[in-house]
Protein backbone atom coordinates (compact mmCIF):
# COMPACT_ATOMS: atom_id res chain seq x y z
CA UNK A 1 0.00 0.00 0.00
CA UNK A 2 2.95 2.53 0.89
CA UNK A 3 4.34 1.19 -2.35
CA UNK A 4 1.52 2.68 -4.40
CA UNK A 5 1.35 5.83 -2.23
CA UNK A 6 4.32 6.73 -3.40
CA UNK A 7 4.31 6.07 -6.91
CA UNK A 8 1.48 8.25 -7.17
CA UNK A 9 3.25 10.36 -5.35
CA UNK A 10 5.96 10.68 -7.76
CA UNK A 11 3.86 10.78 -10.83
CA UNK A 12 1.68 13.46 -9.22
CA UNK A 13 4.85 15.27 -8.66
CA UNK A 14 6.16 14.59 -12.38
CA UNK A 15 3.03 15.82 -13.65
CA UNK A 16 2.89 18.98 -11.76
CA UNK A 17 6.73 19.75 -12.98
CA UNK A 18 5.76 19.26 -16.40
CA UNK A 19 2.99 21.50 -15.90
CA UNK A 20 4.96 24.18 -14.76
CA UNK A 21 7.42 23.78 -17.28
CA UNK A 22 4.74 24.16 -20.36
CA UNK A 23 3.49 27.20 -18.04
CA UNK A 24 6.60 28.73 -18.68
CA UNK A 25 6.67 28.60 -22.15
CA UNK A 26 3.34 29.57 -22.94
CA UNK A 27 4.05 32.78 -20.61
CA UNK A 28 7.56 33.19 -22.43
CA UNK A 29 5.49 33.28 -26.00
CA UNK A 30 3.41 35.58 -24.90
CA UNK A 31 5.63 37.66 -23.43
CA UNK A 32 7.43 37.52 -27.32
CA UNK A 33 4.18 38.05 -28.82
CA UNK A 34 3.37 41.13 -26.99
CA UNK A 35 6.58 42.74 -27.67
CA UNK A 36 6.02 42.60 -31.29
CA UNK A 37 2.67 43.89 -31.13
CA UNK A 38 3.79 46.58 -29.15
CA UNK A 39 6.89 47.34 -31.77
CA UNK A 40 4.37 47.77 -34.75
CA UNK A 41 2.35 49.51 -33.26
CA UNK A 42 5.22 52.18 -32.31
CA UNK A 43 6.15 52.15 -36.10
CA UNK A 44 1.92 52.69 -37.47
CA UNK A 45 2.21 56.21 -39.22
CA UNK A 46 -0.95 58.72 -38.22
CA UNK A 47 -2.94 58.97 -42.10
CA UNK A 48 -5.59 61.07 -43.20
CA UNK A 49 -8.19 60.33 -46.10
CA UNK A 50 -7.05 61.94 -49.32
CA UNK A 51 -9.40 62.33 -52.51
CA UNK A 52 -7.10 60.18 -55.52
CA UNK A 53 -8.38 59.25 -59.16
CA UNK A 54 -10.14 55.79 -59.22
CA UNK A 55 -9.15 55.90 -63.11
CA UNK A 56 -6.87 57.89 -65.50
CA UNK A 57 -8.36 61.27 -66.56
CA UNK A 58 -7.97 63.32 -68.86
CA UNK A 59 -8.01 67.49 -69.76
CA UNK A 60 -11.01 69.05 -70.12
CA UNK A 61 -12.54 65.98 -68.26
CA UNK A 62 -15.59 67.11 -65.71
CA UNK A 63 -14.96 65.32 -62.24
CA UNK A 64 -17.52 63.59 -61.25
CA UNK A 65 -18.05 61.62 -57.71
CA UNK A 66 -17.27 58.77 -59.25
CA UNK A 67 -13.94 59.93 -60.65
CA UNK A 68 -12.27 60.04 -57.06
CA UNK A 69 -12.37 57.52 -54.04
CA UNK A 70 -10.69 58.16 -50.51
CA UNK A 71 -7.80 56.12 -48.94
CA UNK A 72 -5.30 56.87 -46.00
CA UNK A 73 -2.07 58.77 -47.01
CA UNK A 74 0.00 59.43 -44.52
CA UNK A 75 -0.38 63.10 -42.47
CA UNK A 76 3.23 64.08 -42.76
CA UNK A 77 3.15 63.14 -46.63
CA UNK A 78 -0.02 64.78 -48.35
CA UNK A 79 0.63 66.77 -51.49
CA UNK A 80 0.33 70.50 -51.19
CA UNK A 81 -2.92 71.24 -52.80
CA UNK A 82 -4.34 67.55 -52.15
CA UNK A 83 -8.05 67.17 -51.20
CA UNK A 84 -9.25 65.96 -47.85
CA UNK A 85 -12.56 67.03 -47.43
CA UNK A 86 -15.55 66.03 -49.88
CA UNK A 87 -17.80 69.85 -49.25
CA UNK A 88 -14.71 71.55 -50.65
CA UNK A 89 -13.89 69.03 -53.71
CA UNK A 90 -17.96 69.02 -54.39
CA UNK A 91 -19.23 71.91 -52.76
CA UNK A 92 -22.76 71.04 -51.45
CA UNK A 93 -26.00 72.39 -52.80
CA UNK A 94 -24.58 73.08 -56.24
CA UNK A 95 -24.27 71.34 -59.23
CA UNK A 96 -21.26 72.71 -61.00
CA UNK A 97 -18.28 70.75 -61.39
CA UNK A 98 -14.83 71.15 -61.17
CA UNK A 99 -12.59 70.23 -64.66
CA UNK A 100 -9.41 68.74 -64.96
CA UNK A 101 -6.85 70.73 -65.95
CA UNK A 102 -3.82 68.52 -66.00
CA UNK A 103 -4.01 64.91 -67.34
CA UNK A 104 -4.32 62.83 -63.82
CA UNK A 105 -3.10 59.07 -63.30
CA UNK A 106 -5.27 56.54 -61.39
CA UNK A 107 -4.34 56.97 -57.60
CA UNK A 108 -3.06 60.39 -58.11
CA UNK A 109 -4.04 62.86 -55.52
CA UNK A 110 -6.08 65.18 -56.44
CA UNK A 111 -4.49 68.53 -56.13
CA UNK A 112 -6.15 72.20 -56.42
CA UNK A 113 -3.30 72.96 -59.20
CA UNK A 114 -4.76 70.30 -61.49
CA UNK A 115 -8.77 71.24 -61.32
CA UNK A 116 -10.55 74.22 -61.56
CA UNK A 117 -12.82 75.74 -59.14
CA UNK A 118 -16.13 74.25 -59.38
CA UNK A 119 -18.32 75.69 -62.68
CA UNK A 120 -15.04 77.26 -64.17
CA UNK A 121 -14.13 76.28 -67.45
CA UNK A 122 -10.39 75.56 -68.99
CA UNK A 123 -9.60 78.37 -71.39
CA UNK A 124 -6.09 79.76 -71.51
CA UNK A 125 -6.91 82.60 -69.52
CA UNK A 126 -7.05 80.09 -66.29
CA UNK A 127 -3.06 78.84 -67.34
CA UNK A 128 -1.94 82.76 -67.81
CA UNK A 129 -0.53 83.99 -64.38
CA UNK A 130 -0.69 87.91 -63.34
CA UNK A 131 1.09 89.97 -65.57
CA UNK A 132 1.46 87.37 -68.56
CA UNK A 133 -0.36 87.28 -72.09
CA UNK A 134 -1.02 84.61 -74.59
CA UNK A 135 1.19 85.26 -78.00
CA UNK A 136 0.97 82.86 -80.59
CA UNK A 137 3.72 81.96 -82.95
CA UNK A 138 3.99 79.85 -86.12
CA UNK A 139 5.95 76.99 -86.27
CA UNK A 140 6.50 74.21 -89.03
CA UNK A 141 8.40 71.06 -88.71
CA UNK A 142 11.92 72.05 -88.62
CA UNK A 143 11.50 75.43 -86.28
CA UNK A 144 8.93 73.49 -83.56
CA UNK A 145 11.07 70.93 -82.62
CA UNK A 146 9.27 67.71 -85.15
CA UNK A 147 6.56 68.16 -83.32
CA UNK A 148 8.21 67.08 -79.46
CA UNK A 149 6.75 69.97 -77.70
CA UNK A 150 4.03 69.68 -74.86
CA UNK A 151 2.10 72.36 -73.04
CA UNK A 152 4.08 73.13 -70.19
CA UNK A 153 7.22 72.90 -71.80
CA UNK A 154 9.92 75.56 -72.08
CA UNK A 155 11.70 76.53 -74.91
CA UNK A 156 14.12 79.29 -76.26
CA UNK A 157 13.36 81.28 -78.93
CA UNK A 158 15.63 82.37 -82.23
CA UNK A 159 15.35 84.96 -84.40
CA UNK A 160 17.06 84.54 -88.38
CA UNK A 161 16.82 87.40 -90.56
CA UNK A 162 18.93 89.42 -92.60
CA UNK A 163 20.68 92.91 -91.22
CA UNK A 164 23.52 95.00 -92.28
CA UNK A 165 26.52 93.67 -91.32
CA UNK A 166 29.05 96.88 -92.29
CA UNK A 167 28.95 101.10 -92.94
CA UNK A 168 28.57 100.24 -96.41
CA UNK A 169 25.23 98.66 -95.59
CA UNK A 170 26.06 95.17 -96.81
CA UNK A 171 23.61 92.78 -95.49
CA UNK A 172 24.32 89.33 -94.26
CA UNK A 173 21.94 86.74 -92.20
CA UNK A 174 21.47 86.71 -88.84
CA UNK A 175 20.56 84.51 -86.21
CA UNK A 176 19.88 85.58 -82.42
CA UNK A 177 18.62 84.71 -79.23
CA UNK A 178 15.63 86.63 -78.52
CA UNK A 179 13.81 85.27 -75.72
CA UNK A 180 15.11 82.46 -73.03
CA UNK A 181 13.16 80.03 -71.36
CA UNK A 182 9.94 80.79 -72.56
CA UNK A 183 6.94 78.77 -71.40
CA UNK A 184 4.06 76.96 -73.98
CA UNK A 185 0.77 76.84 -72.74
CA UNK A 186 -1.12 75.55 -76.00
CA UNK A 187 0.02 73.60 -79.19
CA UNK A 188 -2.25 74.61 -81.79
CA UNK A 189 -5.99 74.17 -80.18
CA UNK A 190 -4.55 72.07 -77.50
CA UNK A 191 -4.19 73.15 -73.76
CA UNK A 192 -3.67 69.75 -72.54
CA UNK A 193 -0.26 67.92 -72.57
CA UNK A 194 -1.57 64.32 -72.62
CA UNK A 195 0.12 63.55 -75.84
CA UNK A 196 1.13 60.04 -76.86
CA UNK A 197 2.96 60.65 -79.96
CA UNK A 198 4.95 63.47 -81.57
CA UNK A 199 2.41 65.89 -84.12
CA UNK A 200 3.59 68.85 -85.85
CA UNK A 201 1.90 71.82 -85.19
CA UNK A 202 1.12 74.44 -87.37
CA UNK A 203 1.22 76.92 -84.35
CA UNK A 204 2.12 77.19 -80.46
CA UNK A 205 0.89 79.68 -77.67
CA UNK A 206 3.39 81.24 -75.33
CA UNK A 207 2.72 82.83 -71.51
CA UNK A 208 5.10 86.05 -71.77
CA UNK A 209 4.87 89.95 -70.78
CA UNK A 210 3.50 92.50 -72.66
CA UNK A 211 7.24 93.66 -74.33
CA UNK A 212 8.13 90.12 -74.91
CA UNK A 213 5.28 90.33 -76.96
CA UNK A 214 5.61 93.69 -78.80
CA UNK A 215 9.07 92.26 -79.39
CA UNK A 216 8.36 88.58 -80.64
CA UNK A 217 5.94 90.39 -82.90
CA UNK A 218 8.50 92.43 -84.49
CA UNK A 219 10.48 89.85 -84.69
CA UNK A 220 7.77 87.26 -86.44
CA UNK A 221 7.19 89.97 -89.21
CA UNK A 222 10.90 90.72 -90.19
CA UNK A 223 12.40 87.39 -90.00
CA UNK A 224 11.87 83.81 -89.04
CA UNK A 225 11.63 82.28 -85.57
CA UNK A 226 12.60 79.30 -84.32
CA UNK A 227 12.37 76.83 -80.99
CA UNK A 228 14.84 75.36 -79.41
CA UNK A 229 13.44 72.91 -75.91
CA UNK A 230 14.84 73.32 -72.95
CA UNK A 231 14.99 70.03 -70.34
CA UNK A 232 13.13 69.40 -67.62
CA UNK A 233 15.71 69.54 -64.90
CA UNK A 234 17.28 72.74 -66.88
CA UNK A 235 17.19 75.58 -64.54
CA UNK A 236 20.20 77.33 -66.33
CA UNK A 237 19.24 80.81 -68.54
CA UNK A 238 21.06 81.19 -72.15
CA UNK A 239 22.86 83.70 -72.26
CA UNK A 240 23.74 86.23 -75.17
CA UNK A 241 24.08 83.65 -78.57
CA UNK A 242 24.52 85.80 -82.00
CA UNK A 243 25.62 83.92 -85.29
CA UNK A 244 26.10 85.33 -88.60
CA UNK A 245 28.01 83.93 -91.62
CA UNK A 246 30.90 85.00 -90.82
CA UNK A 247 31.21 83.90 -87.39
CA UNK A 248 29.64 80.81 -88.39
CA UNK A 249 32.67 80.43 -91.27
CA UNK A 250 35.60 81.81 -89.05
CA UNK A 251 35.64 84.29 -91.63
CA UNK A 252 37.35 87.71 -90.29
CA UNK A 253 35.83 91.21 -90.97
CA UNK A 254 37.91 92.88 -93.68
CA UNK A 255 39.29 96.48 -92.82
CA UNK A 256 39.28 99.63 -94.89
CA UNK A 257 41.29 102.15 -94.09
CA UNK A 258 40.19 105.67 -95.40
CA UNK A 259 42.45 106.99 -97.39
CA UNK A 260 42.32 110.71 -96.99
CA UNK A 261 42.60 112.39 -99.91
CA UNK A 262 45.58 114.64 -99.94
CA UNK A 263 44.79 118.51 -100.73
CA UNK A 264 45.38 120.10 -103.84
CA UNK A 265 47.85 122.63 -103.92
CA UNK A 266 48.42 124.85 -106.79
CA UNK A 267 51.22 127.54 -106.99
CA UNK A 268 53.37 130.02 -109.37
CA UNK A 269 57.06 130.51 -109.45
CA UNK A 270 58.18 134.03 -109.44
CA UNK A 271 62.08 135.06 -109.84
CA UNK A 272 63.37 137.68 -107.85
CA UNK A 273 67.14 138.33 -108.63
CA UNK A 274 68.48 135.06 -108.31
CA UNK A 275 66.01 133.69 -105.93
CA UNK A 276 62.99 131.56 -107.59
CA UNK A 277 60.17 131.40 -105.19
CA UNK A 278 57.11 129.46 -105.38
CA UNK A 279 53.88 131.09 -104.39
CA UNK A 280 50.34 129.58 -103.78
CA UNK A 281 47.73 130.31 -105.91
CA UNK A 282 44.10 128.77 -105.88
CA UNK A 283 43.66 125.56 -108.67
CA UNK A 284 41.16 126.55 -111.42
CA UNK A 285 41.01 122.82 -112.56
Amino acid sequence: MRMVFGLVLLVGIALAGGAVYLAKDRIAEYQVANARAQEALSQIVPTVPVFVAEQPLRYGQKLQREDVRIVNWPENAIPEGAFIDEAVLFPENSDELRVVLRPIEKDEAIMLMKVTEPGEDTGLTSRLERGKRAFTIKVDVSSGVSGFLRPGDRVDIYWTGRVSMDRNNRAGDFTKLIEPGVKLIAIDQSAGGAVNEATIAQTVTVAISPQQVAALAQAQSTGKLSLSLVGTDDDTLASAVEVNQRSLLGLREEEVAAEAEAEKVCTIRTRRGAEVVAIPIPCTN
